[in-house]
């Protein structure tokens, strides 16, 4: 996420440019922008799911349990699936089962390992957020064509190849 507000103008990446080299003012802009944009999506839907009590996080974790044939995961397969480390799942989980949203389900075979299992509170959970959130990403999405959505996206996936000039 990008926390960043204020983000340069032509001015202060002008500044930059003239200190260090091979600066290309456009592509810093519109990597930024696209920063930007993704951190205030993630922070829309932070809102929106705090006005069901839901951080992203424990909703994910929610969503991904739903898709279990079963409604059961480990929290190793949890924390991979969300990609979070497992420390992360471990406080996820504890606040979900603090909650009743989700039950741990201990292993007759192995009493050291566990499952975490969805509630009927957890599924009650999603069935009032989901048809709250599903037109709302339906009307955002729309303010794009479709063929542009598609566009866009293919584009995004070739930002996301060129990522690794980070590592």
């Amino acid at each position: 996420m990008l926390q960043l507000k204020d983000l340069p103008d032509a001015k202060v990446l002008k500044k930059f440019a003239e200190r260090y080299e091979d600066v290309d003012s456009r592509s810093v802009t519109h990597f930024l922008n696209i920063l930007h944009i993704g951190t205030e999506l993630a922070e829309s839907l932070d809102r929106f799911l705090a006005t069901h009590g839901l951080l992203q996080g424990r909703w994910w974790v929610l969503i991904l349990l739903m898709r279990e044939e079963d409604l059961t995961s480990t929290p190793s397969e949890l924390a991979e699936k969300a990609g979070v480390s497992r420390a992360t799942m471990s406080r996820l989980i504890n606040g979900l089962l603090r909650d009743g949203l989700v039950a741990r389900q201990e292993d007759t075979k192995d009493r050291r390992s566990y499952s975490i299992r969805l509630t009927a509170a957890g599924q009650g959970k999603l069935d009032e957020v989901m048809p709250d959130y599903y037109p709302r990403v339906k009307k955002m999405m729309n303010a794009i064509p479709e063929q542009q959505r598609e566009d866009l996206l293919k584009q995004l996936m070739l930002l996301k190849e060129q990522s690794k000039v980070f590592d």
